[in-house]
């Protein structure tokens, strides 16, 4: 009798061992994978190099809000006309964000074209040189939506447009630095986040690295806010 008490008090202690190595070694998995998830959520966010980027606002504005676009893109055009206007007024001229443009290129070869003329705009005129001519490109986007199956943003167009606000030695540097494939370094960092983001087509818009999936200029803004609270 005494033999099987012994023998049944060593199998529960077994049992109890086993038992709270199963749960140390389930709690050390569950720390590991919340670990790699924190990781991956930070990767995520940091997944912007905003140096050398066209921006508009503030710069000690708490939030960055990116758009993915593309010069051929007529919902661009549509964002660019009727939904931009909101973020200009309420979130970028009132502190509360930076907005940043950024390239995905996807339509045609026009689409690579214009993103890269537009790409020596800013590299050889500057900031506020590339936001009017960035506009004025949009602007001149043909309504006709079979125009995104031919040419249209040729170098001569590129040219004219650009005409229109600066002067000539302007647009001849321009020109010059174009031709040279200046700017292929720029538009290729453009390319390189936006594949590694997984964007699929635009306009794509993130707010401190997370993408924006809601419909309305409210949505955006209620993001730019909660972003702003976790700074």
């Amino acid at each position: 009798m005494a033999n099987k008490k012994s023998n049944k008090t060593t199998y529960k202690k077994q049992k109890q061992t086993s038992s709270f190595i199963f749960w140390v070694i389930g709690l050390i998995a569950v720390c590991i994978i919340g670990l790699i998830f924190l990781s991956n959520g930070k990767s995520e966010t940091a997944a912007f190099d905003y140096t050398d980027q066209p921006v508009l606002g503030d710069t000690s504005a708490p939030v960055q809000i990116v758009q993915f676009g593309d010069y051929k893109c007529p919902v661009c055009k549509n964002f660019e006309g009727n939904f931009f206007p909101h973020i200009q007024e309420n979130l970028i001229d009132t502190g509360k964000a930076q907005f940043y443009f950024m390239n995905f290129s996807f339509i045609n070869v026009d689409s690579i074209r214009s993103a890269k003329f537009a790409e020596t705009v800013y590299k050889e005129l500057g900031n506020e040189a590339f936001w009017k001519f960035h506009k004025l490109l949009y602007s001149k986007q043909p309504d006709d939506p079979k125009y995104e199956k031919i040419d249209v943003f040729t170098d001569k167009f590129l040219e004219e447009t650009l005409a229109e606000i600066v002067d000539d030695s302007d647009v001849t540097k321009v020109v010059h630095a174009f031709k040279a494939n200046s700017s292929e370094k720029n538009w290729k960092k453009d390319m390189s986040t936006a594949n590694r983001l997984n964007v699929t087509g635009t306009p794509s818009i993130f707010v401190n690295g997370e993408k924006f999936t809601g419909n309305t200029f409210e949505d955006l803004e209620q993001m730019v806010d909660e972003a702003a609270k976790e700074k």
